[in-house]
């Protein structure tokens, strides 16, 4: 099951943590894109992190990229209209907007929470 964040609440605290809570919620959105994709033997939210301070960010781009693709994969197997979200997230994270590709990504994960796992 994933947790619905709410966006505004999550960017203010990167803000006011100077950008310690970001490494937070990376880590959290990256282990609900395994659980929505139903991928659990990638990356974990913690390895994400960890790799994308090692390469300076460079992983981060890749996983950014590789994160809209899930999403977009799962999106095409319910038979929903793709958005090449993977190509959005990176271009964002390339010019700097990471923040924007972040709350995007997240808005797919709280649809996708409202869609499957409130009604359980």
């Amino acid at each position: 099951m994933i947790q619905r964040r709410n966006i505004v609440v999550c960017i203010l605290l990167c803000i006011v943590t100077c950008g310690l809570y970001n490494l937070y919620w990376i880590a959290c959105m990256a282990n609900d894109v395994n659980t929505v994709c139903d991928r659990q033997d990638d990356f974990s939210g913690g390895a994400v992190v960890l790799c994308s301070i090692i390469t300076c960010g460079i992983y981060h781009l890749y996983w950014l990229y590789t994160a809209g693709d899930k999403m977009d994969a799962v999106r095409q197997q319910h038979g929903w209209r793709t958005q090449n979200s993977g190509l959005v997230y990176l271009l964002l994270g390339l010019f700097g907007f990471s923040v924007i590709s972040w709350a995007l990504l997240q808005n797919d994960l709280n649809a996708w929470s409202d869609r499957f796992y409130q009604n359980q």
